[in-house]
């Protein structure tokens, strides 16, 4: 019986807390709720459809979306791969574009997975301490050492100090920046 009240007692615990990251996630975010609700389903939708097909192998690719503005982040061993992961995306309702950030593998690559999470971890560290930019509303990926963002925020100064944060991170190879200011920002 106690075993059975702590497994409540974690799962309650577990909704909670996945629910405030989600308001908090709501709240900071630069779409209105109505969008944020489109994209996160038209993403979902993406995520399950790449699942459920043979081609796309979902742990290789991000999906990210914006205004139904679809971004695919991420590398593929073959060319089919790569084409049948953007005509999926393409094909969901409320899809308006489709970007890719796609890198063919490579064998012997010195940039592994460690490499690109430690990366990750001091970009989003550095975007974390920098009190003018709202990293919340950025989203990073790392792919073969290579820092791509993806996301909306106030300023094209936001987006340019971004960019120069992770230029100064060691073992990056490149910056691919997708940011946009907010349509409601002046620029």
């Amino acid at each position: 019986m106690k075993n059975y009240f702590a497994a409540i007692l974690c799962l309650a615990l577990l909704v909670m807390g996945y629910g405030c990251t989600t308001l908090y996630s709501a709240a900071v975010d630069e779409r209105n709720v109505r969008t944020v609700a489109g994209d996160t389903k038209i993403k979902a939708i993406i995520l399950d459809a790449f699942i459920q097909d043979d081609t796309v192998k979902t742990f290789d690719i991000d999906i990210a979306c914006y205004y139904g503005h679809v971004y695919l982040i991420g590398e593929y061993d073959a060319e089919k791969q790569k084409n049948r992961a953007v005509e999926i995306a393409g094909d969901v309702e409320g899809v308006k574009d489709v970007t890719t950030y796609l890198l063919k593998k490579k064998k012997g690559d010195p940039c592994g997975t460690t490499d690109n999470l430690a990366i990750k971890a001091k970009v989003k560290a550095k975007l974390i301490k920098d009190g003018d930019i709202w990293s919340t509303n950025v989203d990073l990926t790392v792919v073969q050492c290579n820092v791509v963002f993806v996301g909306l925020v106030g300023s094209n100064k936001e987006i340019e100090k971004t960019i120069a944060h992770a230029k100064s991170v060691g073992g990056v190879r490149s910056v691919k920046s997708f940011l946009k200011v907010a349509p409601h920002h002046n620029q």
